[in-house]
């Protein structure tokens, strides 16, 4: 029991520090504003998760995002998400 206490308090931890997503668009607006990409989970065969660090405001650029209210500048969002892209087809 002490390992599987000693696991959840390490995700929650790394919960903490990291956001995890499988959204492009979503990851693609963090991107634009200045969030960084640590990684792509590549665990699921079926999908890859994009891997953040958290940062100062992201829980409001995330709300902002799913309300349709996150204003970002057109070319950096597609530039945004052609890297990611780049990024999932390249590895």
């Amino acid at each position: 029991m002490t390992t599987y206490l000693g696991s959840d308090a390490a995700l929650m931890d790394e919960r903490e520090h990291f956001f995890y997503t499988f959204d492009l668009g979503l990851s693609a607006a963090l991107v634009s504003v200045g969030f960084s990409l640590v990684s792509l989970d590549r665990e699921n065969l079926r999908k890859v998760q994009f891997v953040f660090r958290r940062g100062d405001g992201m829980d409001a650029v995330i709300d902002a995002y799913w309300a349709d209210r996150l204003e970002v500048k057109a070319r950096t969002y597609f530039d945004a998400t052609k890297m990611l892209k780049n990024r999932l087809y390249s590895e």
